[in-house]
């Protein structure tokens, strides 16, 4: 079961993290000017949660005999709601500056900068949730943080024609500073699930995801408010290049993609660590790279290759180095049981004597 969530996870956070920026860069392709709009597309998919939570309260009923979490719909406590509204707070804010970087920089100079998130995951990791690192670890660490750098390699040349060099550059910025408050807010849910003190299951990372999706989307209803999103929308609507009909297309499908590339995230942290779910989003980026040039003619130079190669080794070199470390514990702990095994009996012939 515990492996199957992991590949779920994978698969949503894949389709999530591959699909959400091409969407995202649709929208401004095609005359979105928005900003704080697409930051509330980020995370206003998650009333979708509410169906599998409801499966779960069903399943909960039929299965315990009148016990509490029979009868409550919500599992989560005061102790892990409180963390998740701090960090649904900070995440509308870091989805704001992944937005701007959005509306200015091409997708594959975004997925650069992202990648280049992992080496904070793994410093904040270390600090906060006392993840040990191991030779693959860091090798897969080293292996997509060069990744990244080698992407950064001409780059300016990818700078879109209608903005300025002072655009690129903030958004270049921006784009760097939304890399570094993620990479802090993963390990931020992996420490909030430590100290919860109650039992951890994934119907609760499901109502912790949900939670947070929802303040972030405050936070961006806020942003519009203040920005005059509410008044400009329907003329951006009708004057959006594609047609006002596929402007709430792209609108609700982008809603939908980056539900779940934050469900997955927040899943795999449940299902193994803040660190392998940085790792998974790392390993995705190039991915987006390649389908960005394919739906968005981005130029795909000799540098983006050489990045995908280092991307997919430093995968291999991680989960071989997992695969290696869950073999050797079940050694020793095989060991030990033998062990403890010969001891107890060496102690029984011992007494008969």
């Amino acid at each position: 079961m515990a492996k199957a969530l992991v590949i779920i996870n994978c698969i949503i956070l894949a389709i999530g993290n591959c699909g959400g920026p091409l969407i995202m860069r649709l929208y401004f392709n095609n005359g979105g000017k928005r900003i704080w709009f697409s930051t509330f597309l980020e995370t206003a998919g998650f009333p979708v949660i509410f169906i599998p939570l409801l499966f779960s309260y069903i399943h909960r009923r039929r299965n315990n005999n009148g016990g509490e979490n029979a009868t409550s719909f919500f599992l989560i406590k005061p102790r892990l709601l409180g963390a998740a509204i701090v960090i649904g707070i900070l995440s509308g804010f870091d989805n704001y500056l992944y937005a701007y970087g959005i509306a200015y920089l091409p997708v594959s100079t975004a997925a650069l900068i992202i990648a280049s998130q992992l080496a904070f995951i793994a410093i904040f990791s270390f600090f906060m949730v006392k993840h040990k690192f191991t030779p693959f670890t860091i090798n897969a660490v080293v292996l997509l943080t060069v990744g990244a750098a080698v992407l950064g390699m001409h780059t300016e040349t990818d700078r879109p024609v209608h903005e300025t060099h002072k655009q690129y550059v903030i958004g270049f910025l921006v784009t760097v500073a939304a890399a570094v408050v993620y990479a802090f807010i993963l390990p931020l849910v992996e420490l909030a699930y430590q100290k919860a003190k109650q039992p951890l299951s994934y119907t609760l990372v499901l109502e912790v995801q949900m939670i947070l999706c929802f303040l972030a989307s405050i936070v961006s209803l806020i942003g519009m408010s203040i920005a005059g999103d509410f008044k400009a929308l329907p003329k951006e609507a009708k004057e959006f290049k594609l047609g006002e009909a596929l402007f709430y297309v792209v609108a609700v499908f982008s809603a939908i993609i980056w539900q779940g590339f934050f469900l997955g995230a927040i899943g795999l942290i449940f299902c193994t660590s803040s660190l392998v779910s940085g790792i998974m989003i790392s390993v995705l980026l190039p991915i987006t790279e390649v389908l960005a040039v394919i739906f968005y003619h981005e130029k795909f130079q000799a540098e983006k290759g050489l990045s995908l190669a280092l991307s997919l080794w430093g995968f291999v070199s991680y989960f071989y180095g997992e695969i290696k470390s869950d073999n050797d514990k079940k050694r020793i702990q095989q060991e030990e049981s033998q062990e403890t095994e010969r001891s107890s009996l060496s102690s029984r012939t011992i007494s008969e004597c």
